[in-house]
């Protein structure tokens, strides 16, 4: 077999392997969203003001649990579950600083108060008011967080 033929099949070989990753993410979020109630959500563990430790990812609304599920990840497991009984949403800001670029365009950023240790959500407006909604909806006799 000449040179340039073993030259294309390893080619060939590589680009197939870049490609594999790359349709497993697409088909691992057609598979989080069939259910529906999924939205764009990024995660910072800082406190606000430090620009540094955003992640990009998914969220996914269960009965009770919010689940979050990292953007380049080909885990069908949740990150994160946080319980609509321990969200506690306060204030609410823009981007600023490197945090522009850090996130989705459009984002606005909340804080948290939860037991995962997650303190920054960053998600657009209309996820914002469902994500408001939904922990303001819990069904009766739950003790629900108020939003501050």
């Amino acid at each position: 077999m000449p040179f340039w033929l073993w030259l294309v099949d390893s080619l060939a070989l590589v680009i197939a392997l870049m490609l594999v990753p790359l349709v497993g993410l697409l088909v691992r979020r057609r598979v989080l969203a069939r259910k529906g109630g999924t939205f764009d959500m990024s995660i910072n563990r800082n406190e606000a003001g430090v620009t540094k430790g955003w992640t990009l990812g998914l969220a996914v609304y269960r009965d009770n649990h919010l689940e979050w599920f990292r953007t380049f990840s080909l885990s069908l497991r949740p990150r994160y579950r946080f319980a609509r009984t321990d969200v506690r949403i306060e204030g609410r800001r823009e981007p600023d600083g490197n945090e522009v670029h850090a996130l989705h365009d459009g984002h606005l950023i909340v804080g948290t108060e939860n037991a995962s240790g997650v303190r920054q959500f960053a998600m657009s407006a209309n996820a914002l008011t469902g994500l408001l909604s939904w922990l303001e909806s819990a069904p009766p006799g739950q003790r629900v967080n108020n939003v501050v």
